[in-house]
């Protein structure tokens, strides 16, 4: 969910309050840890309620996913910029601006007349969120001592995975209940109160720190890597609607020669001051390299997964929000279970090879709820849907909570932050790519002429060829897993080396991988004490 990218510097920086008796830091924590708990209910909020935006709004598939990807995408291109922004011109002032803005782009959500407008203000959502959400962890940083922040990193984690956990059976709530004929809208306009409460407390209780020696912006490769992927995505999502014009592969092709141009002028960034947005000399790293790729094929497979999850139970199934919302509680338990005993005790003792385990579970997860809904049809129930959700979530939480940890373990602590930042931008990234393929695997599967009676079994057939896609790259995941560690160094060295800035990007990273999913983010709970330890 946070970039990390600051984190180095921040470790420097100076502390802010460490004195036992000042309590206005507890205030502090209290007001960033409701920024975190917002944006990830935010985000877990909006899959649950888009068949109801869809047919409120008559928006397409394309902009549907747009909803959700543009938010997706303005989060992963802002993330490293905000903060260093945060930085170089304080914390508190970025999380001012930020949750300010988050608050207003809630607003043009909630009361958007059409869904241009909303998938516009999605995207501003998305933008200032990365504003926001970078500073949490760099503030709770600069204003907590060391021995503290043990403690902190348990409550933050505590409450990183109640936003997970709750975010889709709130959603479903307020959608249910359709307050005051608002139908899906207040799933965006809660956020007003509480922005506001944010807002003006943060200016009274956050004290302002910034980092005694940041890295310049580079606009011109946040620019280069939005492009890019706008390049490649917008012609995924539009281009089944369109009959896939020429242009569309032309934009698709194009998309790799911006990428090169990233590359040229990212090591040209590094030679001239220093401050690339990407720390290209991370790749020679064999482990990173290969956990930046798990990360994001993780995060396709997760984009398509939690998507074409939902437009099956409620669309294809006919089922309501709440239903929808309520079958995804065991999956949510499982993956805090398993993120729990993973960290703490199977990591330590079998290395990557829980991370494999935790593929192949997800992958056999998978396996079982395409034979289930082939065998059971329309009439499947949320009881039938237990098991592969359950063998899923347990094969999540192994993976998500040791996985930025390991893939950190052989990167020099003076690149700690920076490739921190870089792991949950590629994530975000790989989950926009995920949710602009669903018009590919998903969509592509459905006649778009079907009588009414027809909707169901296309629906439920189109799920079940998706599922085969996330399996698949899930098996591609178990493979590149033999490039990572045998176990993570600072583990494995009782976590003498762990750094300040190693052990926020750990913060970092179960949230980052539950982006969209109920209860991903449980995986901090067990994560933080083992890393701050």
């Amino acid at each position: 969910m946070t970039s990390s990218a600051p984190l180095s510097s921040t470790a420097s920086g100076p502390t802010v309050s460490s004195d036992p008796s000042d309590r206005r830091r507890w205030f502090a924590l209290a007001i960033v840890m409701t920024a975190a708990f917002m944006d990830l209910v935010d985000v877990t909020i909006v899959n649950i309620a888009i068949p109801s935006i869809q047919e409120d709004t008559g928006a397409s598939f394309s902009s549907i996913q747009w909803i959700t990807a543009g938010y997706a995408l303005a989060f992963a291109a802002g993330l490293i910029t905000g903060g260093r922004l945060g930085d170089i011109y304080g914390r508190k002032r970025l999380f001012l601006i930020g949750i300010g803005g988050f608050t207003l782009a809630s607003a043009l959500c909630g009361f958007a007349v059409n869904p241009e407008m909303l998938v516009a203000s999605r995207i501003l959502q998305g933008g200032t969120a990365a504003l926001m959400v970078p500073q949490v962890l760099s503030i709770v940083h600069a204003t907590f001592p060391a021995h503290e922040r043990g403690k902190v990193f348990g409550l933050f984690g505590a409450i990183v995975g109640l936003g997970a956990v709750s975010g889709p059976l709130l959603g479903a709530l307020l959608t249910e209940w359709n307050i005051a004929g608002l139908e899906w809208r207040p799933i965006f306009l809660i956020n007003l109160p509480v922005g506001i409460a944010g807002l003006l407390l943060g200016r009274k209780f956050i004290t302002e720190s910034k980092a005694p020696k940041a890295l310049r912006l580079d606009l011109i490769g946040v620019v280069l890597v939005t492009l890019g992927m706008l390049m490649l995505i917008y012609p995924l999502t539009r281009g089944r609607e369109l009959g896939w014009p020429v242009w569309g592969y032309v934009s698709m092709g194009g998309s790799l020669l911006v990428f090169l141009a990233l590359v040229v002028f990212e090591r040209s960034k590094a030679r001239k001051d220093g401050s690339p947005l990407v720390e290209l000399s991370l790749f020679r790293v064999k482990s990173f390299a290969a956990g930046i790729a798990v990360q994001l094929t993780f995060g396709i497979g997760l984009g398509i997964f939690f998507l074409v999850w939902t437009l099956y139970m409620q669309m294809g199934l006919g089922w309501s929000a709440l239903r929808a919302g309520t079958t995804g509680v065991p999956f949510s338990i499982a993956v805090s279970f398993a993120a729990g005993i993973s960290v703490q005790k199977l990591v330590p003792r079998f290395g990557r090879k829980v991370l494999q385990a935790g593929a192949a579970l997800m992958v056999a997860g998978l396996l079982i709820y395409i034979w289930e809904s082939d065998r059971y049809g329309m009439g499947i129930t949320s009881w039938q849907m237990i098991l592969p959700l359950v063998v899923m979530g347990t094969g999540m939480g192994l993976i998500v909570a040791p996985l930025t940890d390991m893939v950190l373990s052989e990167v020099p602590k003076e690149h700690s932050g920076s490739a921190s930042g870089l792991i949950n931008t590629v994530q975000q990234m790989g989950n926009a790519l995920g949710l602009g393929l669903v018009a590919v695997v998903f969509f592509g599967s459905i006649d778009d002429r079907l009588a009414p009676p027809q909707v169901g079994p296309a629906f439920a057939e189109a799920f079940q060829h998706s599922l085969w896609w996330v399996a698949g790259v899930l098996a591609v995941i178990f493979l590149v897993m033999f490039a990572l560690p045998a176990r993570p160094q600072r583990q494995a060295e009782g976590g003498e080396e762990t750094d300040d800035a190693g052990a926020d990007a750990g913060a970092d990273a179960g949230a980052d991988a539950g982006v969209g999913a109920a209860g991903a983010s449980g995986s901090d709970i067990a994560k933080e004490p083992a890393l701050t330890s």
